[in-house]
């Protein structure tokens, strides 16, 4: 049996588990902290730092989806700090690649659309890079458009973690970074891909994408991972 704790967030005195983070006990209470890399029912990598925390003790901020709960945690989850640390990643973010959400397939079913509109981003004070970045459409049913990648590596995990064809990886470094299949090859000549969509419904943005569906259609359906991982683990 998992022990149980006692942490404090926002000065809330809170029940946590044993091997639960401290995004997972925020967002079980409704508390509020920006995400786009985590994703219930894969695991936790700490790549977009949007989620960073406040710790008393810790001169540091800390992402909460990698910081495990211990007795006496003291967490602020919005701070001066925190807001313009999250503005700064935020507005790096848009600036890098092609964001254009007027003309992008998920408009209105963006993550990362959702997080600036609810974070109050309304410009961006750093130069765009504009890279020319090409859209992959060779295979039959999807598409990866790496302009609108945010490398969060939710696809690359759900590939490896739940539907285990480890398809796609992160392939080069920094801001030169992609997401592909096969060590750099053509989606629609993977070897391994078995076109079962789960990368698609992970992304958070409209860098993968089914096709034929129209923009209205393009809602995401990640309710599948925690159930899936759930049935998994009690049939081990």
């Amino acid at each position: 049996m998992s022990k149980e704790f006692t942490i404090r967030i926002n000065g809330r005195d809170l029940s946590a588990q044993e091997g639960e983070t401290v995004l997972d006990v925020a967002r079980r209470s409704d508390i509020y902290i920006p995400s786009l890399c985590h994703l219930k029912g894969l695991s936790p990598v700490g790549a977009c730092r949007l989620c960073l925390v406040e710790v008393k003790g810790v001169s540091r901020l800390v992402p909460s989806c990698t910081t495990y709960v211990h007795e006496g945690l003291d967490v602020i989850t919005d701070s001066e700090r925190i807001q313009k640390c999250r503005m700064v990643i935020l507005q790096l973010l848009f600036s890098e690649r092609n964001h254009t959400c007027s003309v992008c397939v998920s408009n209105g079913h963006c993550e990362l659309q959702a997080i600036a509109e609810n974070l109050g981003m309304n410009y961006v004070r750093y130069p765009y890079r504009f890279p020319a970045l090409a859209v992959d459409a060779s295979h039959e049913k999807y598409a990866i458009d790496h302009n609108r990648c945010i490398l969060c590596t939710r696809c690359v995990r759900a590939c490896q973690e739940v539907e285990g064809a480890h398809t796609l990886e992160i392939i080069g470094r920094g801001v030169h970074s992609l997401v592909l299949a096969d060590l750099d090859g053509l989606w629609g000549e993977s070897q391994t891909c078995t076109s079962c969509g789960k990368c698609v419904q992970v992304c958070p943005t409209g860098a993968l994408f089914e096709k034929g569906k129209a923009v209205g259609q393009m809602k995401k359906r990640d309710e599948f991972l925690p159930y899936l991982m759930s049935m998994r683990s009690l049939n081990r």
